[in-house]
């Protein structure tokens, strides 16, 4: 493999920092989705009230996963499609704030979801739409990240985003527990009658995001188109994908590889905060309000390391970060499989969180380094494809190591397991080129 060669030097003015800003208002709103709506509040609701009493012998869980299986199936043929029309067309930002106003919509809608099984499909219909509309948001934003960066900013601002979001959620869960789930309602004294204090925290969730999210439509100018702005139609579309990730595959064959690298390891990160709440539980002896409060801190911590990560990034380049953080999470799995107790998991767990963020941020700028000029759309929107094609792989295995060994301890060997074959996979890609900046 020859190496790149060097760089040129960084002469591309930097973007305003209120824009940067405002870009990364809309991570911090998103928390109200992937915070609330997915993993700690809805759906929980969903399986634990909703559903708790639905007849049959199909469980509300299989239901659920189910629901997302499907999702994330339209997610992975819709997403390149979307991103390569808005990078055709020039309407990132717009494409981007039509799919941010339908998670709105869909998260205020699900207000309706009453603790009662008979609105269980309504819940679910709801959720798996707001997933798909969260999913397309994300393919144009992510593009998004190299109208507000430079060469040689763009992991500090990647890190600044992510870092946002961690932040983010930490507030708002705060507000909606104290306000309105903790005790009999919270602090509003909204009581649970038909679920209405979890409902309420939807439509606060839904303003959230709405609100900060806005600020970036307003600062942003719209990008330019890149081709023709004849409608391809959905054949056509595809028949433009094909043809572009051949001719990608010819020129640089490197970037698909880490579509196919990166895929693997973040389908590992995901699974750190999927099943770790239910690792501290069920192998560590933590309490569920103690892994509440261990949720804050894990998302503050993962937010500071993000934010470093991204310094690191725009220095020693995104694979370092990638490679070091995934190193990192393998050896601290590994580490878990072998100690116990509530104080062993807060101690190496927060280490966990330490390498999480670093490894998403610099994810993302990585890709960001790897597109070609005018394609970030269909790029990102390939990225959003090969993660879910791959989404079912640690869930799977855990299931398969916890079942083999009659141990939940044993099901962190799927995690560990798939964090060491993403980062096997990364190894031998070829690091973007990044520009010589004599500033850093």
């Amino acid at each position: 493999m020859t190496s790149p060669a060097a760089a040129p030097p960084a002469t591309q003015p930097a973007p305003p920092r209120g824009q940067v800003v405002t870009w990364g208002l809309w991570d911090w709103g998103s928390s109200a989705f992937t915070t609330i709506i997915l993993t700690f509040v809805f759906s929980v609701y969903l399986t634990g009230s909703v559903g708790a009493d639905l007849p049959g012998t199909i469980s509300v869980n299989s239901w659920l996963s189910w629901s997302t299986a499907a999702a994330g199936l339209l997610i992975a043929l819709m997403a390149p499609v979307i991103g390569q029309s808005a990078d055709r067309a020039g309407h990132r930002l717009r494409s981007t704030g039509v799919w941010t106003a339908a998670v709105v919509v869909a998260m205020a809608l699900m207000f309706f979801v009453r603790d009662d099984y008979h609105y269980l499909w309504l819940g679910l219909l709801l959720l798996g739409l707001a997933s798909i509309f969260f999913e397309l948001a994300q393919v144009s934003y992510f593009a998004l990240l190299s109208q507000v960066s430079t060469p040689s900013n763009v992991g500090r601002v990647s890190g600044f985003g992510w870092s946002m979001g961690y932040f983010g959620g930490i507030v708002l869960l705060l507000i909606v527990y104290v306000g309105l789930i903790a005790g009999d309602g919270g602090a509003l004294g909204l009581g649970t009658e038909g679920g209405i204090n979890i409902r309420v925290v939807t439509l606060v969730a839904a303003v959230w995001f709405a609100v900060f999210a806005i600020p970036m439509f307003v600062s942003l100018p719209e990008t330019p188109p890149t081709g023709a702005r004849r409608r391809l139609g959905v054949v056509g579309s595809y028949r433009k994908l094909i043809a572009d990730l051949r001719a990608l595959y010819r020129r640089d064959p490197h970037t698909v590889y880490f579509l196919g690298a990166s895929a693997l390891y973040r389908d590992g990160l995901n699974a750190v905060f999927a099943f770790g709440g239910v690792i501290a539980v069920t192998v560590y002896g933590m309490d569920a309000g103690t892994v509440l409060i261990f949720g804050v801190v894990i998302n503050v911590v993962s937010a500071l390391g993000a934010l470093a990560g991204g310094w690191l990034d725009d220095r020693v380049g995104p694979k370092a970060v990638v490679v070091g953080s995934l190193a990192g999470l393998v050896v601290v799995g590994i580490i878990l499989l072998f100690v116990s107790g509530p104080t062993a998991f807060w101690v190496f767990g927060l280490v966990l969180g330490l390498f999480v963020g670093p490894a998403q941020a610099s994810s993302r700028s990585y890709m960001n380094r790897l597109c070609p000029p005018g394609q970030e759309g269909q790029l990102f929107g390939l990225y959003a494809t090969t993660g879910r094609a791959v989404s079912f792989l640690a869930p799977a295995l855990i299931g398969l190591f916890t079942y083999l060994f009659a141990s939940d301890r044993a099901g962190t060997v799927g995690i560990v397991l798939v964090l060491a074959v993403g980062l096997a996979a990364v190894l031998p890609v070829r690091a973007p080129v990044r520009p010589v900046n004599p500033a850093l």
